[in-house]
């Protein structure tokens, strides 16, 4: 990178060295390819581009419209879709504009409970979601899976306008099938977001929502291991659902709406630098290496899960289809605060986590959250993540003894030297 400012320079190069030396468990985050990292900084930070391609309202965008268009493009095809809008600056802003385009302030919304693993653009009452809108919320059952009993009961009951399928700590597949079947029952908008698993549901690993879910979000920068932004997809267009109508009468779909929510619902200026950093990931995501990768990222997850579990972990739902886990550490009389901050010290890189029914606070928790994408993405395969679990149950049986914290930081810092990241990069 060709910085002058030696300070800043600095900065990013220790980060950079954290980063290469440390085991990165943090299921939201991943390593993207040097050339979707490289591409964020180019000169496309200067084009200002308020608007769609074709349809801006500033010159000079002949050149953004048709990467802005590139990217769309690749989308759609990645995901067997027929619309796509690439501008949304992250998932939460992509669900914010999904509602905006659905309900008005005080109609009913029904998503995952964010103590049982969802979201907080999902209807948290700290979010907008949760101020704007009536929220119910659905949980997991006895065995850590999706109540869909409970959602279709709460459907029928709450008639919601919009219900989401999607989560942020949830281990298991989704039944988009059956979703739909209970939105259909209320006409309800079902709504997938699929930030986490999006990767593995393009490369065919995960149940696809395309058939049955009106509309998609996701981020990109989580498996589909791209830079840090939004998307919003639909399978097929459809009339907007809520009645919505052009100055001739005619009712206006819902891409038109979707649209315009984004821009000028609730951004201005689309950042057209890394719209195309989103259509390099795009278009990585479309070779069949990412096929090869995301069975790798899955296969690693279960290993590593089972792994946890005869070490004596409890994890919620007793397994994973997908490549996080949520592991519950009440057994090791340790918090995930703790455990995150024992962690760290040995360059291991996880966060806390609640568990359904949590006895502690959201900034304690009882869990952490682990995922094997990043990992995955430096080269790890079922032996090394077999390490991972020793040195973390180690770690946690021996949290007291610092000599032994320290050793094992050396140990993996000496085996992180078999996993390269970025070496075109000098250290």
């Amino acid at each position: 990178m060709n910085i002058i400012d030696q300070q800043v320079k600095a900065l990013i190069h220790k980060e950079l060295d954290r980063q290469r030396r440390g085991i990165e468990l943090i299921a939201s985050e991943n390593f993207a390819s040097y050339q979707v990292v490289t591409s964020m900084g180019s000169w496309l930070t200067n084009k200002y581009a308020e608007g769609y391609p074709g349809k801006r309202y500033y010159g000079g965008c002949e050149v953004v419209d048709e990467i802005e268009s590139l990217a769309i493009e690749r989308l759609c095809k990645l995901f067997g879709a027929d619309f796509a809008n690439v501008q949304p600056h992250s998932g939460a802003q992509a669900n914010m504009a999904v509602q905006l385009s659905i309900l008005k302030p005080g109609d009913t919304l029904l998503g995952l409970d964010l103590a049982h693993g969802g979201h907080l653009s999902h209807g948290s009452p700290v979010n907008m979601s949760g101020k704007y809108y009536t929220v119910v919320s659905y949980g997991l059952d006895s065995e850590g899976r999706v109540d869909l009993n409970q959602v279709r009961e709460l459907a029928l009951k709450h008639k919601p306008k919009l219900i989401i399928c999607g989560a942020s700590a949830y281990s298991r597949d989704w039944d988009y099938q059956t979703f739909r079947s209970i939105a259909d029952e209320i006409d309800a908008t079902l709504l997938a977001d699929i930030a986490h698993p999006a990767g593995l549901i393009v490369s065919k690993q995960l149940n696809n929502p395309i058939p049955h879910c009106h509309i998609i979000t996701s981020t990109t920068h989580k498996t589909l291991r791209g830079p840090r932004g939004g998307i919003i997809v639909m399978g097929k267009d459809f009339p907007n659902r809520i009645g919505k109508k052009d100055k001739k009468g005619n009712t206006i779909p819902m891409s038109n709406l979707l649209n315009s929510a984004v821009f000028p619902g609730i951004q201005g200026g689309p950042l057209e630098h890394i719209i195309a950093s989103k259509a390099i990931a795009f278009g990585e995501a479309l070779d069949p290496s990412f096929t090869i990768y995301s069975k790798q990222v899955i296969q690693n997850a279960a290993f590593l899960s089972q792994s946890l579990v005869t070490q004596g972990l409890r994890i919620v739902s007793g397994g994973t289809d997908n490549h996080l886990m949520l592991v519950d550490l009440q057994s090791k009389n340790i918090t995930g605060k703790e455990a995150e901050n024992l962690l760290i010290k040995a360059d291991i890189t996880t966060n806390k986590n609640m568990i359904p029914n949590d006895p502690q606070p959201a900034n304690t928790t009882s869990g952490i959250r682990l995922g094997t994408a990043a990992m995955t993405s430096r080269g790890f395969k079922e032996t090394d993540f077999a390490k991972v679990s020793e040195w973390i149950t180690r770690l946690i049986e021996r949290r007291n003894d610092e000599s032994f914290i320290h050793s094992v930081k050396l140990e993996i810092n000496e085996y992180m030297r078999k996993f390269p990241l970025y070496p075109e990069v000098e250290s």
